[in-house]
């Protein structure tokens, strides 16, 4: 799972992103409101963690921009603002949590997982599929109850197909998804990531479907 976080202070800024991706997510940071808007209009992200005291615009202004433009990723205001009409204007300009600072990693990360969860109409931080069990919580994976070992990529990959029970995701998407902005992209590694799961899977659980991208077979699931 990809995420936006925007943060004008630095510290701070590398210590959430640094926490972040030690949970699994690829991160893309940005310092100020003009960069967030950018990027949120041009990126694709599972979900945002935006400042709103940001220099330039502040991160009211952008979501509301970015709603006007129908980008639809869900948002998660971090402001040191507590007071209670803050949070009402974040909400109704289009925010899906609010997270008042300070605040514990463990906290932002459940908020974050939980916003992933909505977007794909998702309630469980467990997700099922064919004897396959992905704790989102802690990242891990079971198949028939035993333990199953991914590497980082593995896992997202493995991750963002579970998320997507029964959707046909394509190549592009898949790497757009794992990677964060910087990183030196390469679709072609997405095969090698999917032949490895399919070996610690059960069978068919991922079926290519040729010309489109890959599809997490949800039957026999309930």
């Amino acid at each position: 799972m990809r995420l936006l976080l925007v943060e004008d202070e630095r510290t701070l800024r590398q210590q959430l992103a640094l926490g972040l991706k030690r949970a699994g997510y690829a991160v893309d940071e940005a310092d100020n409101g003009q960069e967030a808007l950018f990027l949120g209009d041009t990126e694709n992200y599972d979900a945002v963690i935006l400042d709103l005291g940001l220099p330039g615009m502040d991160g009211l202004s952008v979501l509301k921009r970015w709603r006007t433009n129908r980008r639809v990723m869900p948002v998660l205001i971090l402001t040191a603002r507590d007071g209670w009409h803050e949070k009402v204007e974040g909400i109704d300009a289009g925010a899906d949590d609010y997270l008042a600072k300070p605040f514990q990693m463990e906290e932002l990360l459940a908020r974050i997982r939980a916003l992933i969860r909505r977007s794909q109409g998702l309630a469980s931080p467990l997700l099922e599929c064919r004897g396959i069990v992905l704790d989102t919580r802690d990242s891990k994976v079971t198949v028939d109850g035993w333990p199953v070992v991914l590497t980082s990529h593995e896992f997202m990959v493995l991750d963002y197909l579970m998320h997507r029970p029964g959707v046909i995701v394509s190549r592009t998407e898949l790497t757009e998804h794992i990677y964060a902005q910087d990183f030196d992209r390469d679709s072609n590694t997405i095969e090698v990531f999917v032949a490895r799961l399919r070996k610690k899977l059960p069978p068919d659980a991922i079926k290519t479907v040729r010309g489109l991208g890959y599809q997490l077979v949800v039957e026999p699931c309930p």
